[in-house]
């Protein structure tokens, strides 16, 4: 595949072989084939910066995707981490109250007190 820049060469290296072909009509007096080298170049020109600017959208294109793809891979593991904290944090709060039930005291804390200390 072509990257930019050698798109950016090929269209330089015709765009110089168009011009020495103006140079040379326009020298020897045929101004028929000069209005058509100067109207080649314009096309040419006007295509090699086509054919660049969609290189460069289909390499934006991609890092965006693979900047999309690194987001939701590090989104699933900060989310894989936060239940296993959210899965230990409960089994503490278990452990606790049972220590507690053990020794005939009981919890006033609820939820809303353990989000609260969370929370601060």
């Amino acid at each position: 595949m072509f990257g930019t820049l050698d798109y950016l060469k090929a269209g330089a290296g015709m765009a110089a072989g168009l011009l020495l072909y103006h140079v040379y009509a326009v020298s020897i007096g045929y101004p028929t084939a000069a209005r058509e080298a100067r109207a080649g170049y314009v096309l040419l020109a006007e295509k090699t910066a086509a054919e660049a600017k969609a290189a460069e959208m289909e390499r934006q294109r991609n890092a965006a995707a693979q900047a999309t793809e690194e987001h939701r891979k590090r989104l699933g593991a900060a989310e894989s981490e936060n239940l296993k904290s959210e899965i230990t944090r409960e089994a503490e709060i278990r452990g606790y109250e049972l220590l507690l039930s053990e020794s005939n005291r009981k919890c006033v804390a609820d939820r809303a007190d353990v989000d609260f200390i969370k929370r601060h």
